[in-house]
């Protein structure tokens, strides 16, 4: 103490004086205890909200789950009238069958009639190839002796090969029915358009189905857009649902401390009401500065550009967004 302020203090001037000369430093001396007291970051919790829509428009049929619900993962959470899908995927069903049938008919052999018919042509010619090759070497025989001309061995022999090429038609004809009634090719084209049928099935089934949306986690439904007998557009949002694992802690850091902090770093956060602190671990931080948001200047601080940081809490279902949050980092 100098001797300016030993003097005034030796002297009777009551104790406004002193009080004058002994609050600055009072004050700087609660200032730092405050300063040592409040060494966390102030932040808040953050929600990642999924917005959920249908890839097909229509009228909104159902909402399954109000707003403020809980979902579980597979749960409905609205459908979309399925007309006209529904009726597409009927008629694409039908095409498909109609594809099915052909293929099956083309496979499958003739009748019992008409192959027993062709059974007995085979029979008859065979029949008549025998009587052939009796007559021809009948007249070969006797045109060997010279009863008979020349030209009556021929017709013998002609008439003896045209039995023969009948015999082999009817055998033809007989293996052709048994097999399949159409060509290879045209099985096989039969074939194509069951497998684009079934394909058209299947894409028709898909879009009927995407009309029912469900629930792909856990969460909270935060906001529903449409009400029910309301047209809903391809691709718009119908409900956002918080869920419970895509709730973080978002702080913000100087400059000054952020070489404390690391990816993977456990922290804590309080927040009024919180009955305990909440446990979470850093795994984000930003690459670049930033002002400080207007809705979290500490207390006494005179940094404006700092980091941002976020964390994941373990217990996330907890928090609501928005919620202040102060956090602190924990001693290793």
């Amino acid at each position: 103490m100098d001797d300016r302020v030993r003097g005034l203090m030796m002297k009777r001037m009551g104790g406004r004086t002193l009080l004058l000369v002994l609050l600055p430093g009072a004050l700087g001396a609660l200032g730092g205890c405050d300063s040592a007291q409040d060494a966390g970051y102030q932040g808040y919790v953050e929600g990642e909200y999924l917005y959920l829509s249908a890839p097909q428009p229509g009228f909104l049929d159902t909402l399954a789950t109000p707003r403020g619900s809980r979902v579980g993962a597979g749960q409905t959470l609205f459908v979309i009238a399925s007309e006209p899908d529904g009726q597409a995927l009927s008629e694409a069903e039908a095409r498909a069958q109609a594809a099915r049938e052909k293929v099956e008919n083309l496979k499958a052999p003739r009748r019992a009639p008409e192959v027993a018919a062709l059974e007995a042509e085979l029979e008859a010619a065979l029949a008549g190839l025998r009587l052939s090759r009796a007559r021809l070497q009948q007249q070969t025989a006797l045109a060997a002796q010279r009863f008979v001309s020349r030209a009556a061995l021929d017709d013998a022999r002609s008439a003896f090969d045209r039995a023969a090429a009948q015999v082999d038609v009817a055998r033809q004809q007989l293996a052709s029915v048994r097999a399949s009634v159409g060509r290879q090719s045209e099985v096989r084209g039969a074939e194509a358009d069951l497998r684009a049928a079934t394909a058209v099935v299947e894409q028709k089934r898909w879009a009927a189905q995407m009309k029912t949306v469900l629930a792909p986690v856990v969460g909270e439904v935060s906001e529903t857009y449409y009400r029910p007998g309301e047209w809903v557009p391809a691709g718009a949002a119908v409900v956002s649902l918080l869920p419970d694992d895509r709730r973080r802690l978002r702080f913000f850091v100087p400059e000054s401390a952020l070489a404390g902090l690391k990816p993977g770093q456990v922290v804590e956060a309080g927040c009024d009401g919180c009955s305990a602190a909440v446990r979470a671990t850093i795994d984000f931080i930003a690459p670049q500065a930033e002002y400080t948001p207007p809705v979290i200047y500490s207390r006494g601080s005179r940094e404006k550009l700092v980091f941002r940081v976020e964390a994941v809490p373990e217990h996330a279902a907890e928090l609501r967004p928005g919620l202040p949050v102060d956090v602190h980092p924990v001693a290793r």
